[in-house]
């Protein structure tokens, strides 16, 4: 199962064309003969600690993921929208700014809850976002300052020991001439979603054995 934001969702793939990184990532296991079910419990706007555009993921664990038969597995790819939020000239300019180890501790219940029930959780880590709508009147959504929390939830989701496995989306889409930047053949042309070769490329770096769980 695959739980996340607009990123999981496909913002800016091509309509009806099931080019979502999950979509390719279906697609890999039917390929590789791997008799998995993939469910995407993803949508625009969502957050960890804090409703938006829907409930935040914290409280609808239990019900998107954890309600579903035989779930094994859920990748988790979410917090940008808990970092890029707040703040002013942002989306919600009266929240309250997170810290790295708030959206850490969010993580961490959601991974207690998940083993609890027994089931795996994989973490993605933050791609890039500077200069997200640069220009028009949200462009406060990055600043340097919240690009220092990204940096930070990514070592944790690299480092911590948290999750059952990793998946390194952020070194995947960086711009490797311009750290912190999506690369320019990846991005749509926000500065913060994939286009379909973006997407396909997250799809095609996943180790499928991290996710299934059978990696040596």
């Amino acid at each position: 199962m695959f739980f996340g934001d607009s990123i999981t969702d496909g913002n800016c793939s091509t309509p009806d064309a099931n080019n979502r990184w999950p979509d390719h990532i279906a697609k890999r296991l039917q390929e590789a003969n791997r008799k998995v079910a993939v469910v995407n419990e993803a949508f625009s706007g969502n957050r960890v600690l804090t409703d938006g555009m829907g409930v935040n993921a914290l409280a609808r664990f239990d019900s998107d993921i954890l309600s579903h038969p035989k779930v094994s597995t859920v990748v988790l790819m979410m917090g940008i929208n808990d970092i890029g939020w707040p703040g002013e000239n942002a989306i919600t300019p009266d929240d309250k700014e997170p810290t790295a180890q708030d959206i850490i501790t969010g993580y961490k219940q959601l991974i207690d809850r998940a083993h609890a029930h027994g089931v795996r959780i994989v973490g993605a880590t933050l791609t890039p976002f500077a200069d997200t709508f640069k220009g028009i009147p949200t462009e406060g959504y990055y600043t340097p300052e919240k690009e220092k929390i990204r940096v930070a939830v990514n070592e944790w989701i690299r480092t911590g020991g948290g999750f059952d496995g990793v998946v390194d989306f952020d070194k995947v889409m960086e711009d490797p001439a311009k750290p912190g930047y999506l690369r320019d053949d990846y991005d749509c042309g926000d500065n913060l979603h994939p286009n379909d070769a973006g997407y396909k490329a997250m799809a095609d770096a996943v180790d499928l054995d991290v996710l299934l769980g059978s990696a040596k």
